[in-house]
């Protein structure tokens, strides 16, 4: 009798020794007691296509794939889901039995369940949303509030042509804001989503006036690396539910893990401190 291989999965990315994937993933293995591993591999580009095939024939059912990688990976897979390709990046893929490799993008997913996690109140009708950035998380989290119901984007960021360039692909119901009019735009918010890098340990202050910011307005902020950022602590002083970026990182990669080791697994306390760990 042939032995089952243990199934692994990891993440590919350049670089890779900062990502809490594998933390995340292995504290899952474990709780739920079962067999597989999950693998940080750091591939520069020029490798990519080379690794990625090679990972089933290594007993790999798939992996999730971070920064630079998520645009590239898209020419690379067999299916694309229409989400990964209404955002035009992929973080999951599927190695399927039949030997096609499934590209999905489960960071909207991600958004919205930790929005609804840290603000059980939120709601898709409550008033516009403001989105301060213009890139691929931007992207992610645009495309998952039309989806959940948003009606009305305000969307900022520092070169305005790429939030032209969203406007131009979402349609009209985004606004495009000028930069130097960011934070104007959050008097008229109820929800406020950073997805810029601005804040993040090592990266540039986060600036943008925040004297527009209302008593109840639901706030989060991307960047969990520091988990209370300046955006957040700010807007706690000012009456605002706050929702930190590490639940979308934790909810983004339940859908991942259940396809690849068929139990659906639980975003609780445990799940946080075992990643912040």
């Amino acid at each position: 009798m042939t032995e089952m291989p243990i199934p692994l999965a990891g993440v590919v990315g350049h670089p890779i020794a900062h990502s809490k994937s594998p933390q995340l993933h292995k504290h899952w293995l474990k709780s739920y007691r079962l067999p597989g591993d999950y693998i940080p591999m750091d591939v520069q580009e020029d490798d990519l296509e080379q690794v990625i095939r090679a990972l089933p024939k290594a007993g790999f059912v798939g992996v999730n794939i971070t920064i630079p990688h998520k645009i590239a990976i898209l020419q690379m897979a067999d299916l694309v889901t229409d989400r990964a390709t209404l955002i035009g990046a992929a973080n999951t893929l599927i190695f399927r039995r039949d030997g096609k490799i499934h590209a999905d993008n489960t960071d909207g997913y991600g958004f919205i369940a930790n929005l609804r996690a840290g603000a059980p109140g939120w709601r898709s009708d409550l008033g516009p949303a403001a989105i301060l950035g213009a890139g691929g998380a931007a992207r992610a989290v645009i495309s998952a509030l039309i989806e959940a119901g948003v009606t009305d984007i305000l969307l900022s960021n520092r070169t305005r042509p790429k939030a032209d360039a969203l406007r131009a692909e979402f349609g009209s119901k985004v606004r495009v804001v000028d930069w130097v009019q960011a934070g104007n735009m959050l008097e008229e918010a109820a929800t406020v989503v950073n997805t810029t890098s601005l804040g993040m340990t090592g990266a540039a202050d986060f600036r943008v006036p925040l004297d527009g910011l209302r008593r109840g307005t639901i706030v989060t902020d991307l960047v969990y690396a520091p988990l209370r950022t300046r955006l957040l602590q700010e807007a706690d002083e000012m009456g605002c539910v706050t929702v930190d970026g590490l639940g979308m990182l934790l909810h983004q990669a339940v859908p991942a893990f259940e396809r690849w080791f068929g139990v659906r697994p639980e975003v609780d306390m445990r799940t946080r401190a075992a990643v912040l760990g």
